[in-house]
């Protein structure tokens, strides 16, 4: 009977501290990562796997389905490979592309990021329709500036992402995909953040994000 009690604690501990392993793995990967010096010839050949969906100038889609990554942070890059590889991220053609068969080791890994992050962010980008502009840059500048920064320019050496200058439909599904537990990368405090928003909340940190550059 103790048996059959304490086998199930066994088993949650044993699954908590392999999600622990996990998390400590990634981490490594993208110290790994980042060590490296990046190759901007390489990573521009590397990137052609990515221009399909991202463009050859990293713009991605203004209808939201692909981000724009030009000017993105190196290391926010790099993480965001390292997530989709190991499922902390999902989107079946960003698994596929971060799999090991096209970016085998950690130095590829660093060169297209580097090459991504050095393009120029060009436009002109989706945005919203204006309506709810002004109530979403209070609320960005009460709720997220002190991550982000004030003028949205996110963190390299924290991995905090730009998000000026996003596509407005694409910054929108993701904040709609952490609540819904589509974006499991995404920190606890986040989803709690965007479960308070209401749909004005949504919509005016969407627009405002999308139109500071």
């Amino acid at each position: 009977m103790e048996k059959g009690i304490r086998s199930p604690w066994r088993r949650l501990a044993f699954v908590i501290a392999a999600c622990g392993f996990a998390a400590a793995a990634s981490a490594q990967d993208v110290k790994d990562v980042l060590r490296k010096t990046p190759d901007a010839a390489h990573g521009a050949e590397l990137f052609r796997n990515c221009v399909a969906c991202h463009g050859t100038d990293g713009f991605g889609a203004p209808d939201g389905t692909v981000p724009t990554i030009a000017g993105q942070h190196a290391s926010v890059i790099a993480k965001q490979l390292i997530d989709y590889r190991q499922a902390k991220r999902w989107d079946i053609r960003m698994e596929r592309i971060a799999d090991k068969h096209l970016l085998q080791k950690a130095q590829d890994i660093a060169d297209v990021a580097a090459h991504a992050s050095s393009l120029t962010r060009g436009g002109p980008l989706s945005t919203g329709d204006g309506t709810w502009n002004a109530e979403g840059e209070k609320t960005y500048a009460q709720r997220c500036a002190g991550c982000h920064g004030a003028a949205a320019e996110g963190d390299a050496k924290k991995r905090i992402p730009r998000l000026a200058g996003q596509h407005f439909d694409y910054l929108r599904r993701q904040m709609y995909d952490a609540v819904d537990g589509r974006r499991p990368n995404l920190s606890a405090s986040h989803v709690q953040l965007f479960k308070a928003f209401v749909m004005e909340d949504f919509e005016g940190v969407a627009d405002y994000l999308s139109r500071l550059h």
